[in-house]
């Protein structure tokens, strides 16, 4: 399993690997307060905050856990969230889809249901991942109710997992999809992007 930055793309996304070039799009798309609730980085809503996410990402890609993208829109042009493969291990041919956060203006529409069909696409079928787990805070219910659109399976709650920026003891709510789920995962995905009539 070779996890290398690659160029993910879709016909309302691409996912293009994280780089500087994109932190004035991404200053403006991560501006609302709500989007930073329950992630780990605490609020990053400033220019010097996001510079400091990508500088982070950007490291632990070197590093070998991660795998950054930017969330392109296609139809704007613009960089309108990130998302990531995290927790890689190559050993056991997992990883984790996460870090996800895309602007409220995009949320609620094919954006997310793609770039996450793209990443599980690419993962199952390209990597040969036996494994792609997702997690959440268990306080962030929307979240939940995503993933599980998603089709990924619920698998249980690490308590007291992470302390926050904040100080906020977080638990978190595991989901995964194995590889011999993915067929049916992958069809229920290319439905819901499918358009709907009225």
């Amino acid at each position: 399993m070779n996890v290398q930055p690659v160029t993910l793309a879709g016909s309302h996304v691409r996912l293009e690997p994280l780089s500087f070039s994109h932190l004035p799009d991404l200053t403006v798309s991560g501006r609302d307060p709500s989007l930073w609730q329950y992630m780990r980085y605490g609020l990053v809503t400033s220019e010097d905050k996001m510079r400091d996410l990508i500088a982070y990402l950007l490291d632990h890609q070197a590093k070998g856990t991660d795998l950054p993208f930017a969330t392109i829109h296609l139809g704007s042009g613009r960089a309108v969230g990130m998302t990531r493969y995290l927790d890689i291990q190559p050993e056991n041919r997992s990883l984790e889809v996460g870090g996800t956060w895309i602007s409220p203006e995009f949320q609620r529409t094919a954006v997310n249901t793609e770039a996450k069909l793209l990443m599980f696409q690419h993962a199952f079928e390209t990597l040969g991942c036996l494994r792609v787990q997702i997690k959440t805070d268990l306080r962030n219910i929307r979240s939940q109710r995503a993933i599980e659109r998603l089709g990924a399976v619920r698998e249980g709650v690490l308590r007291d997992h992470m302390i926050l920026p904040d100080g906020t003891v977080r638990s978190s709510v595991y989901f995964s999809i194995l590889a011999g789920e993915w067929p049916a995962v992958k069809a229920r995905l290319l439905d819901l992007l499918q358009p709907r009539a009225g």
